[in-house]
């Protein structure tokens, strides 16, 4: 039997999540609600079978919904996850978890109170590229994890319907909008070793919060000496990501590069060198992007839901939540911070 999905949040990546959707093996998009009488007329015009929504409660009243998917802006994560677990839904629910902690924590205890699966959108742990460096972490290829760096150089952000990409009270930060999908892959490579202890990050900005600063540069400090630099720039050009990791018995290095962000179009490349050998390997990689990726979150969301488990823990996504926090700290209070639990 399908799964049949929700959509609530119709904006650009809204509109990439309800292809990803109808190409799903085992998954039907039944309904759609927007946030604005324009998004709803692109749904409606897209997708012309589908009822289409403003308000997103008359969507999760349908009983022919098992499974909601909100692309939303983030400040409204809690909410409408929340009610979306109450309505009895299951929920795909796009990063960050919540913006705050107690937020984090409602929706962790309703995902437990109800009985429904909550996973988190951290796709970028399904990449055939990202995901071939935890690969060859987990099977020792690199000996013991010491340090990572990752650099994002990238054009500044759309501002998203009405702006609110630019507003602190609809994202919370720029830290809480991609770097928090880069903090996840640390967090993950780094899972043998232990929780993060602490940040420390500098930034420079023209809009009056650290917060959001348009470039941005910090230091995780992991147990055992352990440590990861993530420099961060919005006043770019094109979109390059890079990530390196090294262990005390290897190496590995990944790039991706294009002239935007949501592309099919993109170059990249994957180098390890493995425990023992003596030159680095270029690791074959068919496909790297957040379409791809979404695509098979899509793909892997269907069987997960069927099997009540989550892709992504929304335990495991509020630990990446915490860690931008503690670098909007560290960026506000100008010295290092503790991360909070």
């Amino acid at each position: 039997m399908s799964v049949r999905f929700g959509l609530i949040g119709y904006g650009l990546w809204g509109r990439h999540h309800a292809r990803a959707i109808t190409a799903a093996p085992g998954a039907t998009l039944s309904a759609i609600a927007c946030r604005t009488e324009a998004t709803a007329a692109a749904a409606r015009q897209d997708f012309p079978g589908v009822p289409v929504y403003r308000d997103y409660r008359e969507l999760l009243a349908r009983g022919d919904v098992d499974a909601v998917d909100v692309v939303v802006p983030n400040t409204l994560h809690a909410e409408v996850g929340v009610a979306a677990l109450e309505a009895g839904k299951d929920v795909l629910l796009e990063k960050p978890l919540a913006p705050t902690l107690p937020d984090c924590d409602r929706l962790i205890a309703a995902a437990a109170r109800t009985g429904r699966v909550l996973t988190v959108g951290h796709e970028l742990r399904l990449s055939h590229q990202w995901g071939a460096i935890k690969a060859l972490i987990d099977a020792g290829d690199l000996g013991d994890v010491c340090s990572a760096a990752m650099s994002l150089f990238r054009f500044p952000y759309r501002p998203g319907s009405g702006g609110w990409r630019y507003q602190a009270s609809q994202i919370g930060s720029w830290i809480m909008e991609e770097l928090v999908h880069h903090f996840d892959l640390l967090l993950w490579y780094f899972a043998l070793h232990g929780e993060p202890v602490a940040v420390s990050a500098v930034g420079h900005g023209r809009r009056g919060d650290a917060a959001m600063s348009d470039g941005v540069a910090c230091t995780v400090r992991f147990p055992g000496g352990r440590y990861a630099a993530v420099t961060f720039s919005l006043t770019g050009f094109e979109y390059h990501f890079t990530a390196e990791v090294v262990g005390t018995d290897g190496a590995v290095r990944g790039w991706w590069s294009s002239g935007l962000d949501r592309t099919r179009q993109a170059a990249f490349e994957l180098k390890a060198k493995r425990r023992g050998a003596t030159t680095a390997e270029t690791i074959p990689l068919a496909v790297s992007g957040e379409l791809f990726e979404l695509e098979e979150q899509l793909r892997q969301v269907v069987p997960a839901f069927r099997e009540r488990r989550a892709l992504v823990s929304p335990e495991d996504a509020r630990r990446a939540v915490a860690v931008c926090l503690a670098v909007e700290r560290s960026l506000r209070q100008g010295h290092e911070v503790s991360i909070t639990a």
